[in-house]
């Protein structure tokens, strides 16, 4: 379960309804109410989810992907992950465990990015660009 005030609209989430998971992009909060509204199947289906059903999506190298990062592996074993003027580097292959980010001047290390939802929101509130999927992207 993700805390609804870390949600913003344009996160991608998973939404769960009777035990059937769903990849989806929150389109709307209802803090009040604990509610998530999630579009998802491409658009095509638009719901409302108590927060408790809603899911982070843990990073991988697949969701890096998926956002369009350029991956080099360093001499040491870290991963950086690169988009544009902004760099996430990860301690080893497919360990997410601790990160840090910066763009330009703006460093922060091990922040609490564990989620896609959560590199979203600081890939946003450091460059001012929003960070979606990469149109046509396939993931295995």
């Amino acid at each position: 379960m993700i805390k609804i005030q870390e949600l913003k609209q344009g996160d991608f989430v998973i939404a769960v309804f009777e035990e059937v998971e769903r990849r989806g992009v929150v389109a709307e909060t209802a803090p009040d109410e604990k509610k998530v509204r999630v579009i998802t199947e491409n658009g095509k289906q638009d719901f409302w989810y108590e927060v408790e059903n809603v899911f982070g999506i843990a990073l991988s190298d697949a969701e890096m992907g998926r956002f369009g990062f350029d991956r080099e592996i360093l001499p040491d074993g870290a991963v950086k992950y690169k988009k544009n003027a902004f760099r996430m580097v990860i301690p080893r292959e497919n360990d997410f465990s601790s990160v840090e980010i910066w763009y330009r001047e703006d460093i922060r290390k091990d922040p609490n990015v564990h989620f896609v939802h959560q590199l979203q929101n600081h890939f946003h509130q450091m460059t001012k660009i929003y960070l979606e999927e990469v149109v046509g992207t396939t993931v295995i």
